[in-house]
């Protein structure tokens, strides 16, 4: 790839609004690399971006090749648009925001709710949501004015979820989370009705996950080359008349359905998994009349993510949220548990 080239297509930019950065190297290494650590606001992808588009000078001359070396002591120059306006649209929707400062939202997604526009779901999802409360807020994800989003839960599944407001709190909080809590910053715990009681009531399962052969819209634990590692620990918290339990289950890895393949793949799929448990329809026969009833209005898995905790991107506070289950949930357990004899759920 070419290093150096004319600087005629910064005459396209004449009316944007740009901020320069002043930068100078202290030590050997790649371009994209040394801006990265240099100026901690702006991602790495997103510097690749500037420079692929020719936005950035060394020693004056323009380089469009992010792994371009660059030597201590060379000065670069950054041109930095102004973050585009995001393509979804703005929805109001409610939101139950758990905590909220310049950098990052907190909150509680009920069940239902897509967080991501994709095929089928190009509006009314949290994203949307977002753009609507965070307004001139975002200060741009990539170049780009949206929400960052640094995980996600799916559509079915409740629970509390971070998501970033400016490029700097996505930068860290993708590195937590890419470090799936190993360097002990990050912790995410679920709420989860499974079917009968595992044999040994806590453990870790590992194994790869990766796409379904026979269903592409499934994950399936897989011994293949392209299976990513996935492990989850879990704990049996209450058991209900050998029917069901309820179990905790904690992520040391964050993969796509990871929780409902993995219970499923110990013989335990989630209550109201359609997808993951259609083999256990017959199981609810062994509930209570009253819990079979809540059951049979879930209309979802019954999984809630109730536990995040992280540091905060910028200022470096830990910060823990934890939320109870939502009510359709919890009114399962409180069956669960009447059936069971134990009375009235906390």
């Amino acid at each position: 790839m070419q290093a150096w080239r004319s600087p005629t297509n910064f005459d396209k930019m004449q009316d944007m609004t740009i901020e320069t950065l002043h930068l100078v190297a202290v030590e050997d290494g790649r371009l994209d690399r040394t801006l990265a650590r240099l100026h901690a606001a702006i991602s790495r992808a997103r510097f690749q971006r500037l420079i692929a588009t020719g936005q950035v000078r060394v020693e004056g001359r323009i380089v469009d090749d992010p792994g371009f070396k660059v030597r201590s002591g060379q000065h670069m120059t950054v041109d930095v648009p102004e973050a585009e306006s995001a393509a979804p649209a703005a929805e109001h929707i409610p939101l139950d925001i758990l905590f909220e400062d310049r950098h990052l939202i907190v909150l509680n997604k009920p069940a239902g709710l897509v967080v991501h526009p994709a095929a089928g779901h190009a509006t009314g999802t949290l994203v949307n949501a977002l753009l609507a409360h965070c307004g001139e807020e975002l200060s741009g994800i990539g170049g780009v004015k949206r929400p960052g989003i640094v995980h996600r839960l799916d559509k079915d599944t409740s629970g509390i979820l971070v998501v970033a407001k400016t490029d700097e709190a996505h930068k860290g909080l993708s590195q937590q989370f890419a470090a799936h809590g190993r360097d002990g910053r990050l912790e995410r715990a679920y709420l989860a009705f499974v079917w009968d009681v595992p044999e040994r009531k806590s453990g870790t399962i590992v194994t790869g996950i990766g796409r379904s052969t026979a269903n592409r819209q499934k994950m399936a634990v897989s011994r293949r080359d392209d299976a990513r590692e996935a492990i989850t620990h879990y704990k049996v918290l209450e058991s209900f008349r050998d029917a069901c339990s309820l179990v905790e289950c904690r992520l040391e890895t964050g993969r796509t359905h990871q929780i409902r393949v993995h219970m499923a793949h110990t013989g335990h799929p989630l209550l109201g998994d359609a997808t993951y448990g259609g083999g256990f329809k017959s199981a609810a026969t062994r509930l209570s009349p009253a819990a079979q009833a809540v059951l049979n209005t879930l209309k979802r898995q019954a999984l809630h993510a109730y536990v995040l905790a992280f540091e905060h991107p910028v200022t470096g506070q830990p910060m823990r949220f934890e939320t109870s289950l939502p009510e359709n949930l919890s009114q399962l357990h409180q069956e669960l548990r009447l059936s069971s004899g134990v009375g009235h759920s906390p």
